[in-house]
C-alpha cells in the first residue's frame, strides 16, 4: 500500500472473493500478515461459555473483519449477536484462574480453561475449549492480535477508529456512501456538522457526481476531515528546504519551541525512524507526516521519557517513599454489600499498587476468609488470595509488597494463616531482619525488591524474645460509634489473642497506637506505625503538619478512608502525601478525581509504586510547612505557562455528540491549587480547536501534579467526565505536546488526545 493510503480507498465496488483483499490491507496494517493465528480466529469455533454452577451454554466466537472485534453469536431468540472489542481485554488467562472456573469447574478441566478479562468494569469472560490444544491455540492467537493492535502508533490506531465507523455507518455493506450514511458517520466520531455544511463536504468530495462516494472519494472525506491545521502551521514555519523539514531545520524547531539539546545526529535519527516517504527519507528530509507521526510518538508526549523508567535512588530507607496503597482492597464496589473478589488484588497489583488490605475473619472448614464484616460482602478464601498476591505482585514492579492484615481470626485459624503465608510465598516473605545484627532502621525498596512485607500486630517488640507463654496483646482502641457522632473519643483497652507464628512473621510493619507524635518519638520503635482514619489524619496535617512531617522521616504512617464512605469514595490523598505519609490506602476500585491523582503521582518511575519523597521531607530537623511556606529550598517559584490548542478523538460514546472543554488543574501544597476552564466547543468532539492560553504559580514544584480534564459541556446539570491526564509537575516536557487521554478507570482512551503547548519559568 502506498504512502498516504488507507483502506477507505478500497472502498469500490466489487466481489465478495475481491473484497477480503481490503480485509487483508487490514490485517497488515494491524502488524500482522495472513498467519493461521489469525485465520483460526476469522473462522472461530464454539467454546462453552461458564456463568454459574447452573449456567454453560455454549456460544460461537469469531473475530470480526476489522480485526478489532470479537463476535459472539446468541442461541436465544431475538437476541441480538453480542462483540466485544480486543481494545478492551486487559489479559487472556490460561487456565482455571478466575473465581468462577475455579467454583463452577473441574480439576480435570484445567487445560481446556481460559479467561478473558477485560479493563475497567465489564465482566470477566469464562471459556472452556473442547482441548487443551484448542484453548492454547485461542490464547496465543488472541495475545498476538493484541499485542499488535497495542503497538500501534496513534496515527494507526485513529485510521482503524475511522475506518470501523465507516463500515459501520456503510448500513447496507455496498462500500459506498450516501449522504445520510455520511451523515451517519459524522455523528459516530462525534462530531454534529452543520447540515449545510456536511452537505457542501459531500458534494465536494462526490466528484463523480453520483449522489454517493466511493474509492478515492472517500479517501479524500477523510484526509479532509482528519487535516491538522494547526501541526500545517507549526510544520510550514520549520520546513524551509524545498517544503520539507532538513535536519538542520528539524535541529533548529527542537532547540526553539521543544527546549531540548538536540544534535544533527538526533535530527538524522527522527528521520530515519518517522519518515514514512521512502524517497524524503533518501534524500534526509523530514515530511509533514513524518513531523506528525513524530509528534504523535510515546516518547515525544507531554510526560518526560526519562522518567517512564526507574530513574530515582532506590536504596533510600522505605520510609523515605510515597508508597501506592489500596484500601478495602478485596471489594469490587461498595463497602455494605459489593462481592469481594481475588480479581480486585489483581486489578490493584496490576496498576502498580504495594500495598494491599485483608480484613481476615473466621471461615468454615477451619479456612479462614476475607471479606468486610458486619455486611452483605461476599467471602473469598484467605489462602487464594495469597495464591494470587503472589501470582500477580511482581507483574508491574519488582518492588516490594506491603500485606496489611486486619486479622480479627481464632487462634487457631491464625495458625493456618501463617501456615498460608510461609507454604504459598515461601523465602519471599521476609520473616527475619535483613543483614546481621539488630536493624535501627527501614531496609530499601532496592533490598527488598520481589519481598513481601507483613504488616499485622506483634507480640514483643522487635529487639526483645518473645515470651513462650502467652499469645495475648493489649491495645487501646477508640469507639468508633462515639467518634462518628462528633462526640469525645472514649478509649477502651481491649485484649487482643496473636497466634506466635503469625506475630513472628511480622518485622517491619508493626501496627501500634497512636497517641501523639512526643509519645511516639520516645516510645515508638522506627519499626512500629500507626494507622490513621482520614478525619484524624486532616487535624494533624492541617494544625501540626511540621510535625506529622518529622514523624515521617523516621516512622511509617498509613491513611485510610473513614467507615462513614459506605459508596467506596475516596478522600484527596494530596494533602497527606504533603504531609510526608508514605501509605495514603485508596479505594482503587472507585472511579474517581483522587485515584486519578494517585495514578498520576505513580505514573512516573517505572510505575514501580514507589516515589521518593523530596531531601527536606526526609530531614529530622526539616521546618518545611506546607501551610505557611517559610523560606527554604522547597520554595522554586515556577510560572507555568499552557496553551490549549487543540484535541481529537474526545468522544464521549457514539450517541451523543460533545460538547468538549478542557480544565487544567493543579494539586500540591495551598499555595500552588488552582483550575483554568477554556470555553466549550460546541457539537465537535472529533477535532475542537481552542487556542486559549493559561498562566499559572507553582511554588512547591517537587510536590504539585498537573491534570488536563476533559468535559463534555452541559448548561443545565452537570458536565460528563470524557477523560482525564494527571502527571508530576516535574515530569512535564516543555514545547508542543500531545496529551494522552485515559478513562474513567484509569485505562487509555486508544486515539483521544489534546495538543498543547508548555512552558515553565523560574519566576522573577
Amino acid at each position: 500500500m502506498k504512502q498516504g493510503q488507507t483502506s477507505f480507498g478500497c472502498f469500490k465496488k466489487r466481489k465478495k472473493s475481491e473484497r477480503m483483499e481490503t480485509n487483508g490491507i487490514e490485517k497488515k496494517k494491524n502488524g500482522m500478515e495472513i498467519d493461521p493465528d489469525l485465520q483460526f480466529l476469522l473462522k472461530g469455533g464454539q467454546l462453552v461459555k461458564i456463568r454459574s454452577a447452573s449456567w454453560k451454554k455454549k456460544r460461537y466466537f469469531r473475530l470480526q473483519e476489522d480485526c478489532r472485534t470479537m463476535w459472539q453469536e446468541s442461541m436465544k431468540t431475538f437476541k441480538t449477536n453480542q462483540t466485544f472489542a480486543l481494545d478492551d481485554v486487559s489479559e487472556v488467562r490460561m487456565g482455571r484462574h478466575s473465581e468462577a472456573l475455579r467454583k463452577y469447574t473441574e480439576e480435570q478441566e484445567e487445560g481446556c480453561c481460559f479467561s478473558i478479562m477485560f479493563k475497567g468494569r465489564q465482566k470477566t469472560l469464562d471459556l472452556i475449549a473442547s482441548s487443551t490444544e484448542e484453548a492454547k491455540q485461542w490464547v496465543n492467537s488472541l495475545d498476538k492480535i493484541i499485542s499488535n493492535i497495542n503497538n500501534l502508533d496513534s496515527q494507526q490506531k485513529t485510521k482503524h477508529w475511522i475506518f470501523s465507523c465507516l463500515k459501520k455507518a456503510d448500513r447496507n455493506n455496498d462500500d459506498k456512501l450516501s449522504l445520510p450514511e455520511v451523515k451517519n458517520f459524522l455523528n459516530m466520531i462525534n462530531m454534529d456538522l452543520d447540515s449545510c455544511y456536511a452537505e457542501m463536504l459531500f458534494k465536494k468530495c462526490d466528484t463523480s457526481k453520483s449522489g454517493f462516494l466511493d474509492g478515492e472519494e472517500i479517501k479524500h472525506f477523510y484526509e479532509l476531515l482528519t487535516d491538522r491545521e494547526e501541526i500545517d502551521v507549526i510544520y510550514a514555519a520549520y520546513a524551509k528546504t524545498s517544503g520539507y523539514m532538513s535536519p538542520e531545520n528539524l535541529v533548529d524547531y527542537l532547540l526553539k519551541e521543544q527546549i531540548q539539546k538536540a544534535t544533527l545526529a538526533d535530527a538524522h535519527k527522527i528521520i530515519e525512524t518517522y519518515e514514512p516517504d521512502e524517497n524524503a527519507k533518501e534524500k534526509k528530509l523530514l515530511s509533514k507526516d513524518g513531523f506528525l507521526m513524530y509528534l504523535q510518538n510515546p516518547s515525544t508526549m507531554i510526560l518526560n521519557p526519562e522518567h517512564k523508567d526507574v530513574y530515582q535512588d532506590m536504596s533510600q530507607p522505605l520510609n523515605h517513599y510515597f508508597i501506592s496503597s489500596s484500601h478495602n482492597t478485596y471489594l469490587m464496589e461498595d463497602q455494605l454489600k459489593g462481592p469481594s473478589s481475588t480479581e480486585a488484588y489483581i486489578r490493584a497489583l496490576l496498576r502498580g499498587c504495594r500495598c494491599v488490605e485483608m480484613d481476615c475473619w473466621d471461615g468454615s472448614d477451619g479456612e479462614p476468609v476475607i471479606y468486610h464484616a458486619y455486611t452483605l460482602t461476599s467471602k473469598i478464601l484467605f489462602k487464594d488470595v495469597i495464591r494470587t498476591i503472589k501470582e500477580y505482585a511482581f507483574k508491574t514492579s519488582d518492588y516490594p509488597v506491603i500485606l496489611s492484615l486486619e486479622n480479627h481470626c481464632s487462634l487457631d485459624q491464625q495458625e493456618v494463616m501463617a501456615h498460608h503465608l510461609s507454604s504459598i510465598l515461601g523465602s519471599a516473605l521476609v520473616t527475619s531482619p535483613l543483614g546481621k545484627g539488630m536493624p535501627t532502621r527501614f531496609p530499601s525498596p532496592q533490598e527488598l525488591k520481589r519481598k513481601f512485607l507483613l504488616k499485622g500486630k506483634r507480640l514483643s517488640k522487635l529487639q526483645q524474645p518473645e515470651a513462650d507463654d502467652t499469645n495475648v496483646t493489649e491495645e487501646e482502641e477508640s469507639n468508633d460509634e462515639n467518634e462518628h457522632r462528633g462526640e469525645e473519643k472514649k478509649k477502651r483497652k481491649k485484649k487482643i489473642q496473636l497466634a506466635k507464628k503469625l506475630s513472628a512473621m511480622v518485622i517491619y510493619c508493626v501496627s501500634v497506637q497512636f497517641h501523639s507524635f512526643e509519645d511516639s518519638r520516645k516510645n515508638q520503635s522506627f519499626n512500629e506505625m500507626a494507622s490513621f482514619k482520614e478525619r484524624k489524619a486532616t487535624n494533624l496535617a492541617e494544625d501540626s503538619v511540621n510535625f506529622f512531617i518529622r514523624h515521617n522521616v523516621e516512622k511509617l504512617s498509613r491513611i485510610y478512608p473513614s467507615g462513614s464512605r459506605t459508596n467506596s469514595s475516596n478522600y484527596n490523598p494530596v494533602p497527606f502525601w504533603n504531609a510526608g505519609c508514605q501509605i495514603v490506602a485508596l479505594n482503587f476500585q472507585t472511579a474517581c478525581t483522587g485515584m486519578d491523582v494517585n495514578q498520576g503521582r505513580f505514573m512516573v518511575n517505572g510505575k514501580s509504586g514507589y516515589i521518593l519523597k523530596p531531601a527536606y521531607m526526609r530531614d529530622v530537623a526539616t521546618e518545611f510547612d506546607p501551610i505557611t511556606l517559610a523560606r527554604g529550598q522547597w520554595l522554586k517559584h515556577k510560572v507555568f505557562h499552557v496553551m490549549i490548542i487543540s484535541g481529537q478523538q474526545l468522544s464521549k460514546n457514539e450517541s451523543s455528540i460533545a460538547d468538549p472543554l478542557v480544565k487544567v488543574e493543579v494539586y500540591g501544597v495551598p499555595a500552588d491549587v488552582a483550575e483554568k476552564e477554556t470555553s466549550h466547543i460546541e457539537n465537535n468532539g472529533f477535532n475542537p480547536a481552542w487556542n486559549e492560553s493559561f498562566q499559572l504559580d507553582v511554588y512547591v514544584p517537587d510536590l504539585a501534579l498537573v491534570r488536563f480534564v476533559v468535559e463534555d459541556y452541559d448548561y443545565v446539570t452537570d458536565n460528563d467526565f470524557i477523560g482525564q491526564y494527571t502527571l508530576p509537575f516535574n515530569s512535564l516536557k516543555m514545547g508542543y505536546r500531545h496529551v494522552p487521554l485515559f478513562n474513567q478507570d484509569g485505562d487509555p482512551l486508544p486515539s483521544a488526545r489534546l495538543f498543547v503547548h508548555i512552558m515553565v519559568f523560574d519566576a522573577e
